[in-house]
């Protein structure tokens, strides 16, 4: 099986001072850092996916710093970077293609939103057909809220991992990759 590594939308609104902060954003990016050191050690493909909003968006507004992958995942040419308008990274993009070019077919998965982006593009990767291994602590959230209640983002978190554990993707910590 020929692997890659799909970083989703790590990106500046989504950490300190950005428009869209989110729950332990820097400890998701620092297991990140050591994934895409992981597979870039082992000559394996990284992906790096940007999502880019609307010039009316409330974050990742083209032309603003928010907009940017985070600076300590660039710097590496061989990554390719894929950009969205949509939460799943398939959608409209040439993720697949890119992939299917490679003969890829096990995925590595981590990044932002767990809730969003990442849970839309791990269930498309299994509808595809691709064997997905999903890093749970290489992922970050954000509190949501429905009507008055408020649920906090380690909720949200656990939630949404135990959801894709088992029949969309193995869930697993950056440390199971890196002991091996």
């Amino acid at each position: 099986m020929k692997k890659a590594l799909i970083v989703i939308d790590v990106q500046n609104d989504y950490f300190k001072g950005g428009r869209f902060e989110l729950v332990n954003a820097e400890g998701a990016l620092n297991n990140i850092k050591k994934l895409v050191s992981y597979f870039h050690d082992n000559g394996l493909s990284v992906f790096l996916i940007q999502h880019i909003s609307s010039k009316d968006g409330k974050f990742f507004v083209p032309g603003t710093e928010g907009i940017k992958i985070h600076e300590s995942l660039c710097g590496n040419s061989k990554d390719l970077v894929i950009t969205k308008k949509y939460p799943n990274s398939f959608f409209k993009t040439d993720l697949k293609s890119e992939l299917d070019k490679r003969n890829i077919d096990e995925l590595f998965i981590c990044g932002m939103m767990t809730h969003m982006c990442v849970d839309t593009t791990v269930r498309a990767a299994f509808d595809y057909g691709y064997k997905v291994t999903l890093f749970s602590d290489a992922c970050a959230t954000r509190d949501l809220s429905i009507g008055e209640k408020v649920i906090d983002a380690s909720y949200v978190q656990d939630t949404y991992m135990a959801s894709l554990s088992g029949m969309f993707a193995k869930v697993v910590t950056t440390d199971n990759i890196l002991k091996k």
